[in-house]
């Protein structure tokens, strides 16, 4: 019945989608004014393509971060961590539709989430008046744009937490995320009448809602299911899958933070250029680090930095000058490569790809210095005193993520058992989780005159 379960659940939505909300079709005409030929609203071409195109941009990064995560497991958990990424593609995608932009999105509850009826089931949205920071686009467009951050966030927990948790309870975690933890931060960031949005809280493309909520969410995962039995057991499956990765996530990059302007102008531009900026400065600067602890420069170090750059930029892209973005880039890099390092060696933290690290500590990296570079000429939301208020802003999105996502674990490790067994472990997820085995092959073995076939794991 537990296997059953699921499959039931999605038919229950899916049937439920066809009576709840008929006003999601769209009706051609609402789009038009009294007159029935003039539009209604006043959209841009030019920012609809480019809006459209960041789309694609933001979807190709949970691909690429599944070929980033899978490369650098050992080889008898590269599938099992890369679906764990991909699969936030299908269940966020159905929670989107049914109520999670409508709590990103809705009405504003207290500032702290929006009404889940506002928006149910997409009611409204295919005809919906533009949404009040996005006039230049329809509605339907920016809800998918913002679909796209939604889905790859908790992938990005899967780092934290590969080649040990079960694959059923990682899936619920991603429905409880993105209800609990995400819906609710993004509320508060970019929504008009969110709290942090009203303290002033700058976070162009993330730097909280994105990267903090997952390196929390990273470390307290972490926590709860405790380290791996067979650690160094197997190095890093592929490297040119890492490499690959990195550039897939790079390249969709542009479309994050670019993209996050919502418009095909020069605000766009700026972010453009920081990000790819922030992104060579810090792969350069984590490598080079290595080196001078006596390490060769390496392929990962190399991209683990740039995609350090990524994360730290963020926040910032909008708000700061490229010569700022060199020295973000330069400075995430070197934090997130020393506490790595501490972590690894220092502590009993089990976080096999450096999540919390990366992720957690790049985007609070970002948020703050957005707070000392953010520039009025770059853009007029700056404000005086930024600093304090980028400092209050991630203290709130470090302290809830964190505690709502110790709390989501331990409810599924009550639930469900979130650790596979020892001997499925020593395994390997690929097999014991999906029946499932990497680069998979026959290879013939001569042995004394005659050709045995022998499966081979390569």
């Amino acid at each position: 019945m537990k296997q059953v379960a699921p499959f039931l659940i999605l038919l229950g939505i899916a049937v439920a989608a066809i009576f709840v909300s008929p006003a999601a079709s769209f009706d051609p005409a609402s789009v038009l004014g009294e007159d029935g030929k003039t539009p209604k609203y006043s959209y841009n071409s030019g920012d609809i393509a480019w809006m459209l195109v960041s789309c694609a941009f933001v979807f190709l990064m949970t691909p690429a971060l599944a070929f980033f995560y899978g490369g650098m497991v050992g080889r008898k958990n590269v599938l099992s961590t890369m679906i764990k990424s991909t699969v936030s593609a299908g269940i966020i995608s159905v929670l989107w539709i049914v109520v999670q932009f409508s709590l990103c999105f809705g009405k504003s509850i207290g500032g702290f989430i929006g009404d889940p009826t506002t928006f149910l089931f997409f009611k409204g949205v295919m005809e919906g008046e533009p949404w009040s920071l996005a006039a230049t686009i329809p509605l339907p467009l920016f809800a998918f744009f913002q679909l796209m951050f939604a889905i790859i966030t908790p992938g990005l927990v899967v780092g934290a937490v590969a080649e040990r948790i079960r694959f059923s309870s990682y899936s619920l975690f991603i429905v409880l995320f993105g209800i609990l933890v995400y819906a609710p931060l993004a509320h508060m960031a970019w929504h008009p009448d969110g709290l942090m949005f009203k303290w002033g809280v700058l976070d162009f493309a993330g730097g909280t809602v994105v990267h903090i909520s997952a390196g929390m969410a990273a470390l307290a995962g972490a926590i709860v299911l405790k380290p791996r039995k067979t650690i160094g057991a197997h190095g890093p499956a592929n490297i040119p899958y890492v490499l690959i990765g990195t550039g897939l996530l790079w390249f969709g990059w542009f479309g994050f933070n670019a993209g996050s302007a919502v418009g095909a102008g020069s605000l766009g531009v700026y972010a453009f250029a920081t990000t790819n900026t922030a992104a060579a400065a810090a792969g350069l600067s984590w490598m080079f680090l290595d080196v001078i602890r006596g390490k060769k420069p390496s392929v990962l170090g190399f991209c683990i930095g740039a995609v350090v750059g990524l994360v730290a930029i963020t926040p910032a892209a909008g708000f700061v000058g490229v010569p700022q973005a060199l020295f973000i880039g330069f400075v995430a890099a070197i934090v997130s490569n020393v506490v790595a390092e501490f972590l690894k060696s220092k502590t009993k933290l089990d976080d096999p790809l450096d999540v919390f690290a990366c992720h957690g500590l790049g985007g609070m990296t970002g948020m703050l210095l957005t707070g000392v570079f953010g520039s009025k000429t770059v853009n007029s939301l700056v404000l005086d005193g930024q600093f304090l208020i980028q400092l209050k802003g991630m203290a709130l999105a470090v302290g809830y993520s964190f505690v709502v996502s110790f709390i989501i674990f331990k409810f599924i490790n009550l639930i469900l058992p979130m650790r596979v067994t020892q001997e499925e472990e020593a395994e390997g997820l690929d097999a014991s989780q999906h029946n499932e085995k990497y680069l998979q092959g026959t290879l013939l073995v001569h042995n004394n005159g005659t050709v045995e076939e022998k499966t081979v794991i390569h």
